[in-house]
């Protein structure tokens, strides 16, 4: 089954921080200048880009983009400006740049706080006097190009130690718009969720109605998303094809946890003399009614794991807990698990 198509869609929220930053990018939109956007990684830069170029008058133009963070020094300028035919080992023939094929339209560049020095000089130069030389020519090419940047570099800072060029930070900054993080556009985290899960259940033929319990939407209200849209795409879209259905009990963040960290070694639980266990034993009843209480939840994670075959997500469900719960409980007694 093919996806929902169109990345657009994406940029959804009814936050009021959200719906503010909308307003100034339809503002400044139809204002031939350059934008600046500025914002963590994740929360939709080249989104509002494709949005400033189709709600400006440029919007039949081509919108030509580059992230130059994926280029070497050596080669941005190419990229940028052309080459004439033997400007360079391997130029066998002529090629326009990014700006040449933004002619009468917008061109978008992500990450502008990589680009050299060198390559710097030449943007400005396009930005004041609409020309520019391709690498090996003298020759002037004129264009006609509004340009958008972004990055989530402190531009400031870099103009201040000499790695960017301020006359160009300030002539990029006609306008400067700062993107909203995930964690404060409020009920847009699960306006978002709803979406993009419904989509992977789409995605994977499933004909069920998205739900989320009260347990995960907490998690995901209260989650700090330092990835922002992005990293919650990937998380609920995750959640959806883990559980394989439209009921999604349990968000997990981290796919990188392995679930092998904290299971106590079935063969370290057989170390140790009879001695250190009964010493435990006793250990236990001096603490009071919460020692025997902690006892007693060792002894149920002990039996649980045993049972499942250290399989946590049974062991789980075999205590009636969360996979979230049972894990609290296994973190808050690893070292202690091989008591008798």
């Amino acid at each position: 089954m093919a996806a929902i198509p169109s990345d657009r869609q994406e940029a959804l929220g009814q936050s009021e921080i959200f719906l503010d930053f909308q307003d100034r990018l339809s503002k400044v939109a139809p204002v031939d200048r350059p934008v600046l956007l500025l914002g963590e990684r994740g929360t939709g830069k080249e989104l509002a880009a494709r949005r400033l170029h189709f709600l400006s008058r440029r919007w039949e133009g081509p919108l030509v983009t580059l992230n130059c963070a994926t280029l070497s020094p050596t080669l941005i300028e190419s990229e940028l400006f052309g080459h004439e035919r033997g400007a360079f080992t391997g130029a066998e023939g002529r090629r326009i740049g990014r700006f040449e094929a933004a002619n009468g339209g917008t061109l978008f560049l992500d990450e502008i706080g990589t680009i050299p020095m060198q390559a710097q000089e030449k943007i400005l130069r396009v930005v004041e006097y609409y020309f520019f030389e391709r690498v090996g020519s003298s020759a002037q090419v004129e264009v006609d190009v509004r340009i958008i940047c972004a990055t989530n570099a402190d531009l400031l800072a870099l103009a201040a130690q000499g790695k960017f060029k301020q006359d160009l930070l300030d002539r990029l900054s006609f306008e400067v718009l700062f993107l909203p993080p995930l964690r404060r556009r409020g009920e847009d985290i699960m306006l978002l969720a709803r979406h993009f899960g419904s989509r992977m259940l789409y995605e994977l033929g499933i004909d069920e109605v998205l739900r989320f319990s009260g347990e995960a939407k907490r998690s995901l209200e209260s989650h700090r998303w330092h990835g922002n849209v992005r990293e919650l795409k990937n998380v609920i879209e995750r959640a959806v094809y883990r559980a394989g259905s439209g009921r999604i009990d349990r968000i997990e963040f981290d796919p990188f946890v392995s679930p092998f960290d904290e299971l106590p070694d079935p063969l370290a639980q057989k170390v140790g003399s009879d001695t250190e266990k009964q010493s435990r034993r006793e250990e236990d009843l001096t603490g009071g009614f919460r020692g025997l209480v902690a006892a007693y939840e060792r002894q149920l994670l002990r039996q649980a794991l045993e049972t499942s075959r250290y399989n946590q997500k049974k062991s789980a469900a075999l205590l009636g807990l969360t996979y979230d719960q049972f894990r609290g409980l296994l973190r808050k007694y690893r070292d202690r698990l091989d008591a008798a």
